[in-house]
């Protein structure tokens, strides 16, 4: 079995990255997504734009050209699977890691497919496939949707969006505008300061007007078939009828598969140790990238600060091997 100098896994912007690092380098790599290339960016909303301008999602100064200020889903999609493309990178897609064990000097790495053997393991996931549960009665139920993709199928409905972020406030106006009466169940009590600038005031004022019902400082309780249970901030009980409810609650990093690979989590956020110089893991020769690396503080890293990541893992491989 061939030996890598490099196992990346996942093919989002950053693993990409670390492997267009590798490649610099002359060193054999091969990147193991689940999905199809940036899996995360294709689940995105279909009509999402980024709060970043095009420069900064670029990787190895390659332009990133969008007839767009804030480019789309789309957009992204094209530019990273182009680098992919062009760059001819060693991937092999819909093959899911199972397990990263350390025998020796050697990573052993079992996937749905087959078995690796690798001096380097690169963890580069990201946070999007894990939905971050309520953990309330109902929520295993058809009718709730942890990902919004499009308005079209909410049309004509009775909609209950959770949560006050990105997500939730486009999937709000965009379904109201399609013809859905939406309500808005926030536990906070107003609409968060991270909201896309240009959007904050529309939904604002969307609220103020009552075009979109919301209920700030609350706590949804219980999903029903054709209902949605709630507490009020006044701790009052209500219960309206329902067609869908769109829970916008964040996603979380696979902390299952960090720790079975033997990563430390620490405190509240688990936030997985690693050196900050070198992005190595407690695990020698493991490392992370990119917004796995955040734990549940799920906004610490984005794209445009994280493409530092990869040149710090190469650097502190081929320092090793240097030594």
């Amino acid at each position: 079995m061939e030996i890598l100098d490099i196992l990346i896994i996942g093919a989002g912007p950053i693993g990409l990255n670390c492997a267009i690092e590798a490649q610099k380098k002359g060193l054999s790599y091969l990147i193991i997504e689940k999905g199809t290339i940036v899996n995360s960016l294709y689940h995105y909303p279909l009509y999402m734009r980024f709060f970043s301008t095009a420069e900064k999602l670029e990787i190895d100064g390659i332009p990133f050209i969008s007839t767009a200020p804030k480019p789309g889903r789309q957009e992204a999609l094209e530019y990273y699977q182009g680098i992919a493309r062009q760059k001819r990178m060693n991937i092999h897609l819909y093959e899911k890691v199972l397990k990263v064990v350390k025998k020796g000097n050697l990573f052993e790495v079992e996937t749905t497919k087959g078995k690796y053997s690798a001096n380097n393991v690169v963890i580069a996931t990201g946070f999007y496939d894990i939905p971050n549960m309520m953990n309330i009665p109902g929520e295993d139920l058809p009718k709730v949707r942890h990902y919004y993709t499009e308005p079209y199928p909410y049309a004509r409905q009775k909609v209950v969006v959770i949560g006050s972020s990105n997500s939730a406030v486009d999937a709000a106006l965009e379904t109201y505008r399609k013809g859905a009466e939406v309500t808005m169940i926030i536990r906070h009590s107003e609409i968060s300061k991270s909201v896309k600038y240009w959007v904050k005031p529309d939904i604002e004022n969307r609220i103020s007007e009552g075009s979109i019902k919301a209920y700030f400082n609350a706590e949804i309780l219980e999903v029903k078939e054709h209902t949605v249970v709630f507490k009020d901030e006044n701790n009052q009980t209500h219960e309206i009828d329902n067609d869908f409810v769109l829970a916008m609650t964040g996603y979380l990093p696979d902390f299952d598969f960090l720790k079975n690979s033997g990563i430390e989590l620490n405190g509240d956020c688990l936030n997985p140790y690693y050196n900050m110089e070198t992005m190595e893991t407690n695990i020698p020769d493991l490392y992370l990238a990119g917004v796995v690396c955040g734990g549940k503080d799920t906004h610490l890293w984005f794209i445009e600060n994280s493409r530092v990541h990869a040149e710090m893992i190469i650097s502190s491989i081929l320092t090793k091997e240097n030594n």
